[in-house]
């Protein structure tokens, strides 16, 4: 089990965080299989309050079946 990457919070993650700078996009999927160094792994509720920047976008993806964190 891989844990929520926020500061203080032991809940286990359920997504994976991404940010591609080029194109001012925050991309939220599902947890990816190893973890990323360049990414950051949330819990359900973490996932589901995530914002970005004004000016960016964020791309949330669901897996077919999986619906614990999108909005």
């Amino acid at each position: 089990m891989r844990r929520c990457s926020r500061t203080a919070c032991a809940a286990e993650a359920v997504a994976t965080l991404t940010f591609d700078y080029a194109d001012s996009t925050a991309v939220l999927g599902p947890l990816s299989m190893l973890p990323e160094p360049h990414g950051y792994d949330l819990c359900t509720r973490h996932a589901k309050r995530t914002s970005a920047p004004v000016g960016w976008q964020v791309v949330r993806h669901v897996s077919l079946g999986e619906v614990g964190f999108n909005a």
